[in-house]
């Protein structure tokens, strides 16, 4: 036993934290502060500087809740600092060790260039690296008073989220603003003595322990712990021995990069961003001129898009570190989005516009998706990745499951139509690395790929708030780079990682299926308004594309390029992982859902201007269909005038008995009782009843939802324990439609919220839509509605992006257990052999189903997830009017379930015109579906159609483009040509002799596997 271990320990931790790491700054003086409190939004760097700044007091508060203040500050290097490197040292009152939670600062020189940024962990403003003495001191410093909401009080309902509702008191005081002299040699002492205090700490006993533990105390019996500078070498020297020790051959390989994973909006809205993005960037490209072997790696098209717009001044040094190969643009991405609830167009176009950028701007092609921190990952994913051009995948955030540890740490992920990405996550378990001990050593410990690869990622520095490496950081990585009994530490951009990786494993184990992160399920259903914003754009903006093509072809009106890119951009920029899934503050929530509906308004009124030109000028009424399924009669892309419309079918029988009301079309009956319930859901044409006996569909539940933390995040199992039913009813009436359509309103109150159905049956629809109104004050509340149905269903088919995937119903093991609230796009379907029913959806995300007995076997209960109210981060979450759009398909498959959905989220248009015309496009073939029909990003003139198999099987099928065509080719998700001839070959001879495919009449046939994405190319006849 080794019974000194604890003394060497403790002397070593106590010196080095209460006399070596203050003396890494020695002498010292104040320096003169100026100030100014800006009343408003933060100016320009340019114009703050030419303001008047009154005297300023150290310690005097500053900084109300979101507020800025400019300090300037100045003063002389002393004459007897010759020879010293000088440092400006800053506390703007940091009151936790969190970079990017609190307030923060940006540095400028009177010229207004930066210099670097200032938080917690990171005081320091260089002066002088060899000061000639009397030299004049003069910065400015933009400081932000961002309030704390999560560090001191976490998950506690807070006013501060919101400009709006924040207090106006001061919240922050200086610390000191000093200059200093900076003792390098003491610096690196405490360097040393960290990372082997560190390191032995995670060693089993024995002698390589035993000498670190002899070799500090050695160190520190030469330490004069009242002249720390001058005897720190002497203390050093006896350190050299055990960190000159090299590592084992065998050793894990840790490839660094420099990380500050900034999320573009968070506990902090989307204009801080833009200046934590300015304040990180600025110290990061400072750092690498400090370290010739650090690269820092930053993700997000969009934040380096804000630099250029906003500060050009750091970008410009971004660039010039970008072009050195230091500063790598990682992701190809627009920004780091959630990928479970976009669509897939959406996640298309994040790849087009990130990567877009980064040529444009760097040229530079990302080779890999780089996603750290989304809140689980779609089964769509590998086949978009490999279609738009990537060859590996990172992330981190599995890792954090609550129950199951994932068996890999790199792997093959495959999807669901078999394509397969080179995946890998860090064993380090995190991508805010600080290369501690216990961090370096859990990475070499749980790798779980040892047998064959050689080491694994780690993302070093201060992140989510922003801040990035440090340099006690890449001090960490140069004594880590080759030491005994440690992992080896070596910067490395990720690409040589896994080209490195892949070779050593050529044949890696695979994972099937999604990425489901066993956390955060209620980030599904977060925040409605923000989901319905975005279900309604993204949609609009593909509809926008299609009728602007259209109309440019046929009519030649310009093609607005510009406007849908900066439409398209704001819309990928609110699917940031913290933004679409409701787990920001108040105030960008209130932000997001005001940009939405400038969105819609911009985006409706370029439609209604194609569809014009489209139409032309005339009294006739003229119905057009932008879905991706004909819809009475229309087919896709199309307009006919209503009289050439076929006639409705019979209206809807509806009849008012002692028990409830029953709707009957030719396809179905439907009965809702007394309390406003459905208690039968029959199938004409199979005779099957839908709705469990004894049980009740569109029933309303209410539950507590208190989770253990992260309020807006997370549902945990347990809140199942306590449920209300809400079956008290306040009035039902019955109505019918000048369509022939019936309509049951229903009206329900409870505790302080009330709510409005209306439940419409069509003629020839057997789909029963529930128009539903929620005026929602709950809180701390979760609303879904049941549907529990007589089928015995093995699994239910939830879509995703271009197809969808199977859930099992049953618990037989801890991963499905796990899945108790999962996720879908535009329907959800329960189905046993010849028979089946859906629920669709307009803007819902989250669901869950149980399999429960009933007397007469199983039923399968299947509930949508509605509305919530957690209270942090922002206390008044959905709080208000809400509503969905959600339907019953009765008697319903895939097919019929993948059209419903599609046509739920997509609303028919009429307007006056002269005439109707055909589209420009139209595919034939059971479960191909038209996704995207679009002019080509580049401006050629060439037309681009995407499509995709929805079934789930091979299919074949054929596309004619109504307009001549003298090219055609497919082409990758990012407008590329494919490697060598796959394209032209692939579509060699489909065009005829005249090369065209309206001129021949034949249309192209096609042939595409499961779940198959293909985009294709024509360049068009003038």
């Amino acid at each position: 036993m080794h019974d000194d271990i604890p003394l060497t320990v403790g002397r070593v931790t106590r010196v080095l934290s209460e006399r070596i790491t203050p003396a890494i700054h020695s002498l010292a003086q104040p320096l003169d502060v100026g100030w100014h409190e800006l009343p408003g939004e933060p100016v320009s760097p340019a114009d703050a500087l030419g303001r008047d700044y009154a005297p300023y007091t150290v310690g005097t508060p500053w900084g109300a809740a979101w507020g800025t203040t400019w300090f300037k500050i100045s003063g002389t290097v002393p004459a007897q600092w010759a020879g010293k490197r000088v440092e400006a040292l800053i506390d703007l009152g940091f009151n936790a060790n969190l970079p990017g939670f609190q307030c923060e600062g940006l540095v400028y020189r009177p010229d207004g260039t930066t210099v670097k940024s200032i938080n917690p962990r990171n005081q320091w403003i260089p002066v002088a690296d060899v000061a000639a003495g009397g030299e004049p001191v003069e910065y400015f410093i933009e400081a932000a008073a961002n309030p704390v909401l999560l560090q001191e009080h976490p998950f506690l309902p807070t006013t501060e989220g919101d400009i709006l509702t924040s207090s106006p008191r001061k919240i922050y005081a200086t610390g000191r603003m000093d200059l200093a002299v900076f003792e390098p040699e003491v610096h690196e002492l405490a360097l040393d003595l960290r990372v082997l205090l560190e390191l032995q700490g995670q060693l089993p006993d024995g002698p390589r322990k035993m000498r670190i533990l002899q070799a500090m105390d050695d160190a520190l019996d030469r330490l004069d712990l009242q002249d720390i500078a001058q005897t720190a070498p002497e203390a050093r020297a006896q350190l050299a021995g055990v960190l000159s020790k090299r590592a084992d051959a065998s050793a894990h390989r840790l490839s660094a990069i420099g990380h500050a994973h900034i999320d573009s909006a968070w506990l902090w809205p989307v204009r801080e961003t833009i200046r934590k993005v300015a304040r990180t960037c600025s110290s990061m490209v400072e750092l690498i001129g400090y370290d010739e072997d650090f690269l820092y790696g930053m993700s997000s098209a969009q934040q380096y898009a804000w630099l250029k717009e906003h500060r050009p001044e750091v970008y410009s040094r971004v660039k010039e570190a970008v072009a050195a190969g230091r500063f790598l643009p990682l992701g190809g991405m627009w920004v780091e989005s959630d990928t479970v609830m976009p669509s897939g167009e959406a996640l298309v176009r994040q790849f087009h516009y990130g990567q877009q950028f980064f040529r444009e701007e760097f040229g530079i092609t990302c080779a890999g998706v780089w996603l750290p921190d989304s809140f689980g990952y779609s089964p769509a994913l590998p086949q978009l990745m490999r279609r738009a051009g990537f060859e590996w995948f990172f992330t981190q955030k599995i890792s954090w499951n609550q129950l199951n540890k994932f068996p890999h740490h790199t792997f093959d992920w495959e999807g669901i139509d078999g394509s397969r990405i080179f995946s890998h996550f860090p064993s380090m378990d995190t991508y805010n690395g600080q290369l501690s001990g216990e961090e370096v050593a859990k990475a070499s410990r749980q790798f779980r790929e040892s047998r064959h690869a050689s080491g694994s990622i780690a993302p070093v520095g201060w992140g989510d708030g922003g801040g990035g490496t440090t340099r006690e950081m890449t001090g960490t990585a140069r004594r880590l780079a080759d030491l005994e009994g440690s992992a080896t530490v070596a910067w490395e951009h990720p690409d040589a990682f896994f080209e490195r990786t892949r070779a050593e494993l050529p044949n890696p184990p695979v994972w099937v299926g999604e990425l489901y992160l066993e956390l955060h399920r209620a980030t599904l259903t977060s925040q409605h308004r923000t989901k319905a914003g975005n279900r309604r754009t993204e949609q609009l903006l593909v509809e926008a594309e299609l009728w602007c093509a259209t109309a440019a072809v046929r009519t030649g009106c310009g093609y607005p390029h510009d406007e849908l890119d900066t439409l398209w951009k704001t819309v990928l920029l609110h699917q940031f992982h913290d933004i679409l899934p409701g787990t920001s503050i108040a105030w960008v929530h209130r932000e997001v859902v005001a940009a939405y509906e400038r969105v819609t308004a911009e985006v409706n009124g370029i439609i209604a201007a194609a569809q014009q030109a489209l139409v032309g000028n005339g009294d006739t009424a003229i119905r057009l269909n932008g879905a991706a399924f004909t819809r009475s009669g229309i087919a896709t892309g199309s307009g006919m005038p209503v009289a050439e419309l076929a006639p409705v079918a019979d209206a809807v029988s509806a009849t008012e008995t002692a028990d409830g009301i029953v709707l009957s079309n030719a396809l179905v009956t439907v009965v809702i009782d007394a309390r406003g319930l459905i208690t039968s859901a029959l199938d004409h044409g199979t005779g099957r009843e839908t709705i469990a006996p004894g049980h009740a569909a569109n029933l309303l539940q209410l539950h507590q939802d208190f989770p253990n933390m992260w309020d807006a995040w997370d549902v945990d199992k347990y809140y199942r324990n306590q449920v209300t039913d809400l079956v008290e009813l306040d009035s039902m009436t019955l109505s019918t439609d000048a369509d022939g359509a019936a309509r049951v309103m229903i009206e329900r109150s409870f505790s302080a919220s009330r709510v409005r159905q209306e439940l419409v049956l069509a003629p020839g629809s057997r789909t029963l839509l529930i128009e539903q109104v929620t005026d929602w004050h709950e809180r701390e509340k979760f609303l879904k509605v049941a549907f529990p149905f007589d089928i015995r269903a093995e699994h239910v088919i939830a879509e995703t992006q271009f197809g969808y995937h199977q859930r099992v119903t049953h618990v037989n093991t801890s991963w499905e257990a796990a899945k108790f609230e999962t996720s879908m796009h535009r329907f959800v379907l329960a189905a046993e052999p010849g028979f089946g029913a859906a629920l669709i959806n307009d803007s819902s995300y989250g669901f869950d189903v149980t399999r429960d007995s009933t007397a007469a076997g199983v039923m399968t209960n299947v509930r949508l997830s509605l509305l919530r109210a957690p209270r942090f981060p922002d206390p008044e979450t959905d709080q208000g009017v809400q509503a969905h759009s959600y339907g019953l398909v009765i008697g319903a498959d895939i097919d019929s379930a993948t059209r419903a959905g599609a046509l739920l989220n997509s609303a028919a248009t009429t307007l006056p015109g002269d005439h109707g015309f055909a589209p420009l496009v139209s595919l034939e073939g059971t479960g191909l579906v038209l996704s995207a029909v679009k002019l080509a990003a580049d401006r050629s003139g060439d037309l681009v159609v995407r499509l995709y198999e929805s079934l789930g099987r091979r299919a074949t099928g054929s596309l004619a483009v109504h307009h001549p065509v003298t090219g055609a080719r497919a082409i990758t998700l990012l407008e590329d040509g494919l490697p060598g001839d796959a394209g032209a070959l692939e579509l060699a001879g489909k065009l005829g002799q005249s090369g065209s495919l309206e001129q021949t009449g034949s249309p192209m046939e096609l042939s595409l596997g499961a779940f198959e994405v293909r985009t294709l190319r024509f360049t068009l006849a003038g």
